[in-house]
């Protein structure tokens, strides 16, 4: 079954994320299935813009950690000592320009986004033109604690710095709401207006010719990506795979195998383990 969908529907090409029985996590095929969908979208010439949505009850909630954190021996996230990192800079950099298929397409993205869009699902949503959350839907990357660093760097390009520090110095999950307020997103609404809103703003942008669109979003992208933002990136792939292979991230690795993903991921999230001294604080 593919682990990514598309859809051609009149003038719009849907995207959906398929593996709804893990919240659609990502694993080692969804990010290359992803922008093949999107390059699809791209080259129809009946398609003015794409829409990116979840299957089931999310969006995203990241990475596997089921497969990636949990289970022993290497694999593509996690090498054993010492590890080689080309040979991870390599697959994250992949994952990295997989996701960023969204921001480099010609015709627009609209990002919708139900439940959560956590850790590298945010990375996802960040990626798109446009993104529209349901108001109690949580969007954070948890992983900034430890283990992880957002290859996208696209929390810093849609919030500047102090705001993007603030949610990597936490690792804090916030509500489509909060995001709305802090600019991170386009717009939050209530559950049962989410398909309508997108839908709205999908119509409306599928009535420009998709030259204008594209010219639009080209020069909009330029602004952006003259800062240096493959630089920014780049950086912050290799620091991706420092973070999963220094004494912490070994920690939480180990961790997670000793007491299941879930009790870590909870450990790591609420601030209860001391990951340099490898135990709980002390409180």
């Amino acid at each position: 079954m593919a682990k990514v969908t598309y859809e051609k529907d009149g003038r719009i090409g849907r995207i959906t994320l398929n593996r709804p029985e893990v919240l659609n996590a990502i694993d080692d095929d969804l990010p290359g299935e992803l922008s093949a969908a999107v390059a699809q979208a791209d080259a129809d010439p009946d398609i003015h813009l794409m829409v990116l949505s979840g299957a089931g009850k999310a969006f995203c909630a990241g990475y596997d950690l089921a497969h990636y954190a949990e289970n022993s021996g290497p694999n593509q996230v996690i090498q054993e000592m010492p590890w080689d990192p080309i040979k991870d800079y390599q697959f994250m950099w992949a994952n990295t320009q997989h996701f960023m298929s969204l921001w480099r397409a010609v015709k627009p993205v609209i990002c919708k986004v139900h439940g959560f869009a956590v850790a590298g699902g945010s990375d996802i949503a960040l990626c798109a033109d446009l993104t529209i959350m349901e108001e109690t839907a949580q969007i954070g990357y948890m992983p900034s604690r430890v283990w992880g660093c957002p290859t996208t760097a696209m929390w810093v390009y849609r919030l500047g710095a102090e705001k993007a520090k603030r949610m990597l110095f936490t690792g804090d999950k916030i509500t489509g709401r909060e995001a709305e307020a802090m600019g991170l997103v386009l717009k939050a609404v209530p559950e049962d207006r989410l398909d309508d809103e997108v839908e709205a703003m999908a119509d409306r942008m599928s009535r420009v010719p998709i030259n204008q669109l594209a010219m639009q979003k080209m020069v909009i992208n330029q602004a952006i990506e003259s800062s240096g933002m493959m630089n920014t990136q780049r950086l912050a792939t290799v620091f991706d795979g420092i973070t999963r292979h220094s004494p912490e991230g070994l920690a939480f690795k180990e961790r997670s195998q000793e007491v299941g993903w879930k009790q870590a991921v909870q450990e790591r999230d609420s601030g209860s383990f001391d990951w340099t001294r490898n135990r709980p604080f002390d409180d």
